[in-house]
């Protein structure tokens, strides 16, 4: 674990690095803090219940923050380091000083850049010309339906399907980098659910799709160590593990939906961490 900041930060915005099954060794940074917000409430959420829910963006962790962190590194730690992700304690476009992080981490690093988005603020066009500076942005799809929106990702109230689905194709439309779409996998989908996500994913044409499943401990109550959370190490706080399907049935899913759209399909292994 990178171990290069002072004892008496109360909180550091850069963490790990984790072990990433989509992405490899993934230095973290959180633009978001010690106050997890997010404009979803996730039911399986890794950070726990969000403690503020908004659309409203702000600077919430200054970049200079970042900045002294990085370079606080020894940059011969950034070689066993496979990219840096911008994700951390919620919805990482809500900060607002999200492109002055994703120059500032390119720079500094050298390293690919990664941003996993809930896909909320892409309406934004200022967040959607921040994005277009990282090389990878994996962007959330949990639902087809909006009865699906409101069960898995309990939304801040103005969010709604099908503005997500039409800002994810203006996205897809402006972005030049590698666009995947992850998808939470709950439990075993009906044929009617596959069938309306083939035709969404056929729409977005995105680079890959990201099968997950809720592998990470959902934490009962705020705990910033949750971040990056690695389902191997031992905690001193209360979590509450989520069943996942069985194995055989996210292959099975996993084959359908790259038959019907040939688009590659990668999936969370049972044993993943991130």
């Amino acid at each position: 674990m990178i171990s290069a900041f002072p004892q008496n930060h109360q909180y550091s915005a850069v963490y790990g690095p984790v072990q990433s099954w989509r992405f490899g060794r993934s230095l973290g940074i959180d633009p978001i803090g010690l106050i997890s917000t997010c404009s979803f409430n996730c039911c399986y959420c890794q950070l726990g219940k969000i403690q503020q829910n908004t659309t409203q963006r702000q600077i919430f962790v200054p970049t200079s923050q970042v900045i002294h962190e990085l370079k606080a590194i020894n940059p011969e730690q950034y070689l066993d380091i496979d990219v840096v992700t911008i994700s951390g304690s919620g919805e990482p476009t809500l900060a607002l000083n999200l492109e002055e992080l994703l120059i500032a981490v390119k720079d500094i690093t050298k390293l690919p850049a990664v941003v996993l988005t809930n896909s909320t603020k892409l309406d934004d066009s200022a967040v959607r010309q921040a994005l277009t500076l990282a090389d990878i942005v994996s962007v959330k799809l949990d639902a087809v339906s909006s009865h699906q929106l409101q069960s898995i990702n309990q939304p801040v109230v103005t969010i709604d399907l099908a503005n997500i689905l039409t800002n994810i194709g203006k996205f897809r439309q402006e972005y030049q980098g590698y666009m995947a779409i992850q998808t939470m996998i709950l439990s075993n989908w009906t044929p009617e659910i596959l069938s309306q996500y083939i035709q969404i994913v056929q729409t977005l044409h995105p680079d890959e799709i990201q099968l997950n499943i809720p592998s990470r401990p959902r934490v009962l109550s705020r705990q910033l160590e949750s971040r990056g959370n690695n389902s191997s190490e031992i905690r001193s706080y209360n979590c509450q593990t989520l069943k996942c399907i069985k194995i055989q049935d996210l292959n099975i899913l996993a084959a359908k939906i790259n038959n019907a759209t040939n688009i590659p399909v990668r999936f969370a292994p049972l044993t993943s961490l991130y």
